[in-house]
């Protein structure tokens, strides 16, 4: 937990559900509420303007979408973290809210216990997926080709056996059917998969292979 609390925005258009966010949120001391907005340019003037640590954002909000904000923010504010909480599960309002540089996706039926561990999760720099969309994700692309440009550094502290085994992930084999093809034990593959974790900040196989497919690790 950090030494002081999580700095929140919240931007969603219907009163009744931010003032339901901010009262659940508000109950935990490890977060602190320090604005409140109801379209997206309001977002993006309060973003710049309170500095949050993380953004809780609607998708579908006045005068600019949550996705074109989370752009402009993110252009002035690399570092804050922004998680879409919607109501919308389509493929390509998840895709595009990564290509926007979101750090995470929580579907309005979320739990309280669940949105706090994303909102530590993206403040501790994963990505965090709801994990009723999280498999859609993957789908989209899987097969896609390989070879492409690393863009980021995390590639370069895991270990060449740690990125053959995350691209399995990837690929959708479970650890058994890894330990098969790379002739180890499954508790060979377990040891690897939690170093990877480990590396690039992630709690579990899905945030592990969306964090490799969306920075370029494999």
């Amino acid at each position: 937990m950090p030494a002081a609390p999580i700095k929140l925005l919240l931007v969603e258009d219907h009163h009744i559900t931010r003032t339901g966010l901010r009262l659940a949120l508000e109950q935990e001391d490890k977060f602190e509420i320090v604005g409140e907005a109801a379209d997206g340019p309001t977002a993006v003037s309060s973003a710049l303007e309170l500095k949050p640590d993380v953004i809780l954002m609607d998708i579908g909000l006045p005068g600019m979408s949550g996705i074109e904000a989370a752009v402009a923010i993110k252009a002035k504010m690399p570092e804050c973290r922004i998680i879409m909480v919607t109501s919308h599960d389509m493929q390509e309002d998840v895709i595009a809210s990564l290509a926007a540089n979101c750090d995470g996706y929580c579907l309005k039926d979320i739990d309280g216990a669940q949105l706090s561990r994303a909102i530590f999760s993206v403040y501790n720099g994963a990505i965090w997926l709801d994990p009723a969309i999280a498999k859609k994700v993957i789908k989209v692309y899987v097969g896609q080709p390989q070879g492409r440009t690393t863009t980021g550094t995390a590639s370069t502290v895991l270990s060449d056996r740690e990125q053959e085994v995350l691209s399995l992930v990837v690929d959708g084999l479970t650890n058994q059917e890894i330990a098969g093809k790379l002739i180890v034990s499954p508790e060979t593959i377990k040891t690897h998969m939690r170093h990877i974790m480990e590396k690039l900040s992630v709690s579990d196989r899905t945030q592990a292979a969306v964090r490799a497919l969306r920075d370029g690790l494999i």
